[in-house]
């Protein structure tokens, strides 16, 4: 018998194209028993791609009564009775939301749209208003209460952080229109709204003061993204056949698929989850790539990171309770919110003596990703060039050829501009960081010893490279310190071969002006 084909549904987001197109589907449907037993109004919030549409797609039809398209799954073995219910779907995700009358164009769309289905003649043309009518008149006309799906209800407030006037515009807007969420309750059935990021101290929400915010709740978790067990029972076929392509064992594949896109985490106690939207993209393509970075521009981030004069390594590993990451204030944007809602940090740890959460890179597609993303923001390197600059430094760590790597890690900070926000110290560190981490080797930042700490330590198969980085002063001054505080002292013994390295940064050269090696 003919292998049937897997077909994968790259970035499908319609839920009755997926079935009825004979699409891999993986059961959500568990979810929707709990959300129908539960509140009436409910917020998720979750990284792009990673299944909130699709969801919000499967409830549509679900509430539609749609029951064909749900045979097999687990929602169809419960005792729901089907009975379509009106539903009003909003998908604010089709603009880009930089012009001011970008909403006004989406909503009143919508509102012709289902206006005609009902028979309605508008006689305003206040889009809260004739939101308001038309939930009455749907549940008047049905005689069941409404459910409201909204997509992406805050993209016209993310695409507009940095732009005040546009941002208070648009929240003003939408916080009207959804203040009919709560004034219509008696006609209502469910409302559930998901986004990147839910803003804190603003009256987006302030009408709905009883919403069920299921962002970090535990039953909710594992709603998006793919788990572990649900990765082994529905992408076996796709895992050998990788499997065979990179001539591994079906276990060893399984290890790295973990390595490249698993590790999410949307709560204290969540399972592992992969990016869904990668995990497809491995599968149909049977290549490794990063492929959610690859697929938007985190362009928001980078600037975020210069305007408040960031620290990485403190950012990557940082602890924080969860009030700092559950909402976004914009009059005070810390960048951990910023990061972890929009899926650049996750969950590492959780202390439940002091109720903090400690926050780290998912996994090696985000960390290399962004931190090739990052390259030219902190160097003189072009996007196109860190690549093979990154292969050629590591080869040259590899052979012990120090004056080639060095030549090299010269012409990257060579002539820094001068329009850099932030303090040169803060901005080569950052630079140092992604660039080691790019490197792939065995690294530690600011290595303790027992009389100081190592500013940077990489060890390779056959060297140990100890570096201390000055500014403003002299690589003997460097290396003095290194020799003074011994810290070569624990690879005395070591098979490898340690190589010290003294650098100093000129501020107002800025670039590094001077180096020396001692072996």
């Amino acid at each position: 018998m003919e292998k049937k084909h897997i077909r994968y549904p790259i970035g499908e987001q319609s839920f009755k194209v997926l079935r009825e197109g004979g699409f891999l589907y993986v059961d959500k449907t568990e979810y929707i028993e709990k959300i129908v037993n539960g509140s009436q109004y409910y917020f998720l919030g979750r990284p792009r791609r990673f299944g909130k549409s699709l969801f919000l797609s499967t409830l549509k039809c679900f509430f539609e009564g749609r029951r064909e398209l749900f045979k097999g799954l687990y929602i169809d073995s419960t005792d729901w009775k089907w009975e379509p219910y009106p539903v009003l779907y909003l998908d604010l995700n089709t603009s880009g939301y930089q012009e001011e009358n970008n909403l006004e164009i989406l909503i009143e769309n919508y509102l012709q749209i289902e206006e005609n289905r009902y028979g309605i003649v508008p006689t305003q043309k206040d889009h809260t208003v004739r939101m308001g009518n038309l939930i009455r008149i749907m549940y008047e006309k049905t005689g069941k209460g409404v459910v409201i799906l909204v997509d992406e209800y805050d993209k016209a407030l993310v695409n507009n952080i940095h732009n005040p006037e546009q941002f208070e515009m648009y929240r003003s807007k939408l916080a009207s229109l959804y203040s009919n969420f709560k004034s219509s309750a008696e006609y209502i059935k469910l409302v559930f709204l998901t986004g990147v990021s839910r803003f804190g101290k603003l009256s987006v929400f302030s009408a709905l003061n009883n919403i069920f915010d299921i962002t970090f709740d535990l039953d909710f978790s594992a709603i998006c993204g793919i788990t572990e067990a649900e990765l082994k029972e529905n992408f076996r076929e796709g895992i050998e056949s990788l499997a065979a392509r990179y001539k591994r064992s079906y276990e060893a594949e399984l290890a790295e698929l973990k390595r490249h896109y698993d590790g999410y985490h949307f709560s204290e106690e969540c399972p592992d989850i992969y990016n869904p939207f990668s995990l497809l993209q491995v599968m149909a393509k049977r290549k490794y790539a990063n492929y959610w970075i690859s697929s938007g521009t985190p362009r928001l981030l980078a600037e975020q990171l210069r305007r408040n004069n960031t620290d990485l390594e403190k950012l990557i590993g940082i602890k924080c309770p969860q009030s700092s990451l559950e909402g976004l204030n914009i009059e005070n944007m810390t960048p951990e919110s910023l990061f972890y809602q929009t899926g650049y940090l996750t969950i590492k740890d959780y202390d439940i003596s002091d109720d903090l959460y400690t926050l780290g890179l998912p996994n090696e597609e985000v960390k290399k990703g962004f931190f090739e993303y990052l390259m030219p923001w902190y160097s003189k390197i072009k996007e196109s060039d860190v690549h093979v600059f990154i292969i050629d430094m590591r080869k040259e760590m590899e052979s012990g050829e120090v004056e080639s790597f060095m030549k090299r890690l010269e012409s990257m900070f060579a002539g820094f501009g001068y329009d850099l926000e932030f303090d040169d110290e803060r901005n080569v560190q950052n630079a140092f960081l992604i660039l080691f981490t790019l490197l792939g080797m065995n690294i530690d930042a600011e290595v303790r010893t027992s009389d100081g700490r190592i500013d940077l330590l990489v060890r390779t198969l056959e060297y140990v490279y100890i570096m201390e980085l000055k500014f403003d002063g002299s690589p003997e001054e460097a290396l003095e310190q290194i020799q003074r505080k011994e810290y070569s002292l624990p690879w005395a013994i070591d098979d490898r071969k340690v190589i010290e390295i003294g650098i100093n940064y000129s501020s107002e050269k800025r670039r590094i002006d001077g180096w020396k090696v001692r072996m």
